[in-house]
């Protein structure tokens, strides 16, 4: 460990701030009710009770340890809604831990610290200089750093997502973006800091924060389909995460859309990296208006009127409807969110979008729900600290 590493002059950061001094170790039933509160809480103790098939009994004994350790606490007496008395609403005492997501790009690193919920309480960036990777993990633990002084929390777990494919949750076999393949950054990471570290797929921490803090709650089946510098795709069945050794791939990013539209860097004609992707969309227009035009110039210009922008964005969203029908009609699901930071392709042609789709969508399948991502800043940043916080929370 660096002496030179700011966090680490410091009492090293505890894994579960009152868990872990405690000395509490859970079981895994203790664990599923702990986290049934975290995804659904606050909640009664009757409605847990039908939500993990549990008796009353069997409840309070497995939840007693939760209340004892101060992972859980109870509210005042309050109406949930129902007929009868009174509850006291189970939920969980979102101060005990803490967490940092890390998104990586090309040139730079986005930070967050968050919540047990992947609340953001402090964000940071930080960019880089080079892709060496000596100079990137010194960047990373300077945002930590920075995190950590903002917030003044200890951090139980990081989580880092990249674009690219991930090995044992700490290997990074292959990032384009960087042109890495093979570098351990969550064994480095963890060597500088201390602390747990975790990496991720960014497309599949996208998708493990649907699952536990978005529509995952609601639905079990869901597909992610975002777009931007590239265009990603994760999937949720049966309430997991589907991982593969292909995942991060981008094995959607060259899915056959328009046999009529422009041709990628790798000879595909009109497939999606041609059709959705924020640089062959600007490279379109300003080819044809022989200037540079930028993805907010392009959406712009397609709202005064301007016919080669229109035209140019008026394809992706026809694309970009058949390639969600693809999403739900090849896995039936009849959820998709919608991400990245070229979705406002999708808010400016919603209704050419939905025709789209459609289209694509036998007329007696039931209607696939969007459901539509911000574009904030620390999106995602979130998604790295959701898959920390799926493992390592209240351990």
């Amino acid at each position: 460990m660096a002496s030179s590493d700011p966090i680490t002059t410091r009492s090293q950061p505890k894994l579960h701030g009152r868990v872990a001094g405690a000395g509490l170790a859970l079981s895994e039933p203790e664990l599923e009710v702990a986290r049934a509160i975290l995804i659904h809480g606050p909640c009664s103790r009757g409605a847990l009770s039908q939500r993990l098939k549990l008796s009353a009994a069997s409840l309070t004994r497995l939840s007693k340890p939760l209340l004892d350790a101060g992972i859980v606490g109870e509210s005042d007496l309050v109406l949930d809604g129902s007929v009868g008395r009174p509850v006291r609403l189970l939920d969980i005492s979102q101060e005990t831990s803490f967490f940092v997501g890390i998104k990586i790009t090309g040139t730079m690193a986005q930070g967050v610290l968050t919540d047990l919920r992947a609340h953001t309480l402090a964000s940071a960036e930080h960019e880089l200089g080079t892709h060496e990777v000596a100079e990137v993990m010194d960047a990373l633990v300077r945002l930590i750093n920075d995190l950590h002084q903002q917030s003044g929390r200890e951090i139980a777990g990081v989580g880092i997502c990249i674009g690219g494919q991930i090995s044992e949750g700490t290997l990074i076999a292959r990032a384009p973006f960087l042109g890495w393949r093979d570098v351990p950054l969550g064994e480095l990471l963890h060597q500088r800091t201390g602390l747990p570290v975790l990496v991720e797929n960014d497309v599949t921490a996208l998708v493990a924060a649907e699952q536990w803090f978005g529509v995952g709650r609601e639905v079990a089946d869901f597909a992610v389909v975002t777009i931007g510098a590239g265009v990603g795709y994760g999937l949720a069945i049966h309430r997991q995460v589907v991982r593969g050794r292909d995942t991060g791939l981008g094995l959607g990013g060259h899915f056959p859309l328009d046999p009529n539209g422009p041709v990628c860097r790798e000879g595909h004609r009109g497939c999606s990296t041609a059709m959705l992707t924020i640089p062959s969309i600007c490279a379109q227009i300003s080819t044809a208006l022989l200037r540079e035009i930028d993805y907010a110039q392009a959406l712009e210009l397609a709202e005064q009127g301007n016919k080669v922008a229109s035209s140019v964005l008026q394809a992706a969203a026809v694309a970009l409807g058949r390639f969600l029908a693809a999403a739900a009609n090849l896995t039936m699901v009849n959820v998709v969110v919608l991400g990245g930071e070229g979705v406002e392709l999708f808010t400016r042609f919603e209704a050419m979008v939905r025709a789209a789709l459609a289209a694509d969508r036998d007329p007696e399948a039931q209607d696939v729900r969007i459901a539509v991502l911000g574009v904030e800043f620390d999106l995602w940043a979130r998604g790295a600290a959701a898959v920390a916080i799926q493992k390592y929370a209240f351990i």
